[in-house]
C-alpha cells in the first residue's frame, strides 16, 4: 500500500467512502451523499497546498482518502488547516489511517501551516487516538453541534502545532 496525490479518476472511490459515512456514519454532518460530479468539481479545487491524497493497494484500489481544507475564510487565518481522513470500512484498523496521516502532517509542514485542526465528530476514538500519535492535542469538545440519526452529537477539537526548527 502506498500514498500518492489523488488524480481525477479517483473522484468515484473517494464518493463511495465518504458517502458510507454519510449514509452510515457520524463522521461527516452531511446528511446527502455527493454525486459524483460534484465529488470531481470538490476535487479539482484539492490542488497545491490544500492537496487530497489517496491510500492504495497494489491494483490501485483506493482504500483511504485524507485532505488538507482552509481552516476559516478570513486572511489572517491564512496559516491554519483542518484535515480530514476517510478510511474505507474494510480497511479501518489495517494502519491506513497512520499512512495518511503521516503523509498529511508532512505536507502540512512543507506548506508552511502552523496549525491543523482536526475536527471529530461523534464519539471516535480511534481517531482522536490517531491524532494524538501524530502530535494533536485535545483543545476542546463542542457539545451537542450536530444532530444525525436522531441523536445529538459532539465535536471533539484537537490542534498540533508545526514544530519550530
Amino acid at each position: 500500500m502506498w500514498i500518492r496525490l489523488a488524480k481525477l479518476s479517483d473522484a468515484a472511490a473517494i464518493a463511495e467512502i465518504y458517502n458510507y459515512e454519510v449514509l452510515s456514519g457520524v463522521a461527516t454532518f452531511d446528511l446527502v451523499p455527493k454525486s459524483l460530479e460534484e465529488q470531481r468539481d470538490w476535487l479539482r479545487d484539492r490542488s497545491g497546498a490544500l492537496p487530497c491524497i489517496v491510500a492504495v493497494q497494489d491494483d490501485e484500489v483506493v482504500v483511504g482518502w485524507a485532505c488538507l481544507s482552509k481552516y476559516r475564510d478570513r486572511p489572517a487565518y491564512g496559516t491554519s488547516v483542518e484535515n480530514s481522513i476517510y478510511v474505507h470500512p474494510d480497511h479501518q484498523g489495517k494502519g491506513v489511517g497512520g499512512l495518511l496521516m503521516s503523509e498529511l502532517v508532512v505536507l502540512a509542514d512543507e506548506h508552511g501551516f502552523h496549525a491543523t485542526f482536526a475536527r471529530i465528530a461523534g464519539e471516535n476514538p480511534a481517531s482522536v487516538t490517531l491524532h494524538a500519535k501524530h502530535g494533536f492535542e485535545l483543545v476542546g469538545v463542542e457539545r451537542e453541534v450536530g444532530r444525525k440519526f436522531s441523536r445529538w452529537l459532539d465535536v471533539t477539537v484537537m490542534q498540533r502545532l508545526t514544530p519550530k526548527v
